[in-house]
């Protein structure tokens, strides 16, 4: 995690984005408090020329259409002539047709090096399963200790199966390669109060990851600790001078921006597998 978080600090990255429109002004101000550029292009006239210039694409489908689609697997492709990293959050999949196809669209065209979704999106995605709880995660779905090594054998399929990181995302993020899996156990539950903190997520992968190029896999857990430890130094601010959700998203941007390796080092809860 050190060695990722040093790279990033010396080389930041530009972030190319083409995300959800409800989460878009987060996505942007997160990738700077995490040390990188944000660029904000959807456009499928340009999406292949801004690819060119950035170190990482992030794709979120939150907001999905027509139009974004076609820019989505242009600039995808791009990425992967370039070699550079991309990253899928499948948001809601499994709640429409469209989205289903779209994601299954994207994932047969481009080679993603990370996919990170909460456990019903991810069960959706590979299993054309219906995920009635849209952005949410079913309540049959979340992950316990009780059903945590299940869950693990099952998101180590999907990763070999696909060839990426996946990463489910809950109470406990379950980050695995197909071979080595981490358990982080950083954050704060008031991380659910708020939209885009999912998309904020992703956004810190593909921001470590564009500074971690060969350490995908180093780069996505650095990223899931540093975002649950924002969530936990910005819900004890909130708490402390009795404020609401409102003030916590301004402090979980805060947090990121201020996030030192003393901290990193002393508060990442990790298990590696």
């Amino acid at each position: 995690m050190i060695i990722a978080y040093e790279t990033l600090k010396k080389n930041p990255p530009l972030v190319h984005n083409i995300t959800n429109y409800v989460t878009v002004n987060d996505v942007a101000n997160m990738i700077l408090a995490t040390g990188g550029a944000p660029l904000m292009s959807d456009d499928s006239s340009e999406v292949e020329e801004i690819v060119g210039i950035s170190s990482a694409l992030y794709i979120n489908v939150g907001t999905l259409n027509g139009r974004t689609i076609e820019s989505m697997i242009k600039a995808g492709t791009k990425a992967n002539e370039l070699g550079l990293p991309v990253i899928l959050d499948p948001v809601g999949v499994g709640a429409s047709t469209l989205r289903n196809e779209a994601v299954e669209t994207l994932i047969e065209t481009v080679k993603f090096s990370v996919i990170k979704g909460n456990i019903s999106e991810i069960k959706a995605m590979v299993t054309n399963a219906k995920n009635a709880g849209g952005v949410d995660v079913q309540a049959e779905d979340v992950v316990t200790d009780g059903n945590l090594d299940e869950t693990i054998t099952f998101l180590k399929g999907v990763a070999s199966s696909l060839k990426c990181v996946i990463v489910a995302t809950g109470a406990i993020d379950i980050v695995t390669d197909g071979e080595q899996t981490a358990l982080v156990r950083n954050g704060h539950p008031m991380m659910a109060k708020i939209t885009g903190t999912g998309c904020m997520s992703g956004s810190v992968i593909a921001t470590y990851c564009g500074a971690n190029k060969e350490r995908i896999f180093e780069g996505t857990v650095t990223a899931m600790v540093v975002m649950g430890l924002s969530g936990q130094y910005a819900a004890d601010k909130t708490e402390r001078l009795g404020e609401g959700i409102a003030s916590f998203r301004t402090y979980l941007i805060d947090s990121m921006s201020m996030m030192r390796i003393d901290q990193l080092e002393e508060g990442a809860q990790i298990e590696l597998q």
